[in-house]
């Protein structure tokens, strides 16, 4: 049988898909810089998607390649396209117009949603593992996290069930057609969440809430654009205005069971063996 395209195939969610697709002993491509795919370079999209059946598109932020991507894909002969969106798309007030995050998701869903073949969209929320690999760890690891997320809550979603869900619409007929929003079973505040990782590494891990000028400005001085930075903080605004505390029924709907708790996340990871750098709620020195 021919094989599944992965996108993003050593990332969060791809690395996962691929995993289980092998697993399941399917015939996989990985769509990555190591492996020659390059989203910036068109000449590599044609040997990436020569013979593939499937596609998993992980789209690349801040640029708007997703509808020439998923066309190439269907004159290439693919037969069904599962799109990795996210959270906000078709809500009024969750960002800015012209946030460049936005506008990818924005757009790639529209063009997807336009195609002749089989297609599926996911919605996740704010992933869990962006605290553990993703752009949090390093804060996480340095024993405070800065954010201008205020008290706002977020119901986070796994990896593992956006990967489990990913690989069930790229195998499974019934999943065509379907937008799946996905989340975890609770809202957290950022500061409850510090509280489950801070149990679970058994060190002190402290949520700091900024405002978004002081956020842009700490950004800038660490080697952020000025355009990256407010970008992020209008993602980040979300959280403050309560929008992402909904929980959202897309795993159950797609698996049949619930999603995961964070506190089963951080419970079943190994964060990484960095001294604290609190002392009795006070920073050592």
């Amino acid at each position: 049988m021919n094989p599944i395209l992965v996108l993003g195939g050593t990332g969060k969610v791809g690395s996962r898909v691929v995993a289980r697709l092998t697993q399941q002993a399917t015939d996989v491509r990985i769509g990555a810089r190591r492996t020659g795919f390059d989203w910036l370079d068109q000449s590599t999209w044609d040997p990436a998607l020569a013979g593939v059946r499937a596609v998993f598109v992980v789209p690349l932020d801040g640029a708007t390649l997703t509808g020439e991507f998923v066309t190439k894909a269907v004159e290439a002969g693919v037969e069904r396209v599962v799109l990795l969106s996210g959270r906000g798309v078709d809500v009024p007030g969750y960002g800015r117009d012209d946030n460049t995050t936005g506008l990818t998701h924005v757009l790639g869903e529209k063009a997807v949603r336009e195609l002749d073949i089989a297609w599926t969209i996911l919605r996740p929320g704010w992933f869990a593992q962006n605290f553990s690999e993703g752009f949090f760890a390093p804060a996480v690891q340095a024993g405070e996290l800065r954010l201008p997320a205020g008290d706002g809550a977020v119901t986070f979603v796994d990896a593992e069930d956006i990967a489990d869900v990913a690989v069930a619409a790229l195998t499974e007929e019934k999943h065509a057609g379907e937008t799946y929003e996905l989340s975890g079973p609770r809202a957290l505040t950022m500061a409850e969440a510090m509280d489950a990782i801070s149990v679970a590494s058994g060190r002190e891990v402290r949520y700091v809430p900024l405002t978004p000028e002081q956020f842009i400005a700490e950004c800038v001085q660490d080697g952020w654009s000025q355009q990256d930075a407010a970008d992020f903080a209008d993602v980040v605004g979300a959280v403050r205005r309560g929008l992402d505390a909904h929980v959202s029924d897309g795993v159950q709907r797609a698996l049949g069971r619930e999603a995961r708790d964070f506190a089963t996340f951080a419970s079943n990871t190994v964060w990484s063996a960095v001294p604290s750098p609190w002392r009795d709620g006070r920073p050592s020195t």
